[in-house]
């Protein structure tokens, strides 16, 4: 993969959670987040309940410190695949007009993860 765009979508991929992973941690966000209904809403409300939505938003903005400064980003682009995967099933299951950023988030650490395979081969070897 070119350099450049590997360090556009590292980038990208970065702020994108970043932003998303503070505006979790920040007592009523600064992003405006549409109330979710039904199933979607009870299982959200459980996570915010058990604390796992800040779990998962500290390892977000690690992540995304991480890999913008290119700093253990192999690793933390690895990590951060489960949170992709858990969103796309999210929206997919429970909320599919949402689906969107999700895609995008799988879509970007999936390229990412691409741009760092020399790191990967040894485990996979």
């Amino acid at each position: 993969m070119n350099s450049k765009v590997f360090l556009v979508l590292r980038i990208l991929l970065g702020l994108f959670v970043l932003v998303f992973g503070l505006n979790k941690l920040v007592p009523g966000g600064f992003l405006p987040m549409p109330e979710l209904a039904g199933d979607a809403g009870a299982y959200f409300g459980a996570l915010i309940s058990s604390k796992t939505l800040t779990l998962v938003a500290i390892v977000e903005v690690v992540a995304g410190l991480a890999i913008i400064s290119n700093k253990f980003g192999a690793l933390l682009t690895l990590i951060l695949m489960s949170v992709s995967v858990n969103a796309v099933l999210f929206h997919a299951i429970l909320d599919p007009g949402g689906i969107g950023g999700s895609i995008v988030l799988l879509l970007l650490n999936v390229a990412v993860l691409y741009g760092y395979k020399d790191k990967y081969k040894s485990l996979l070897s």
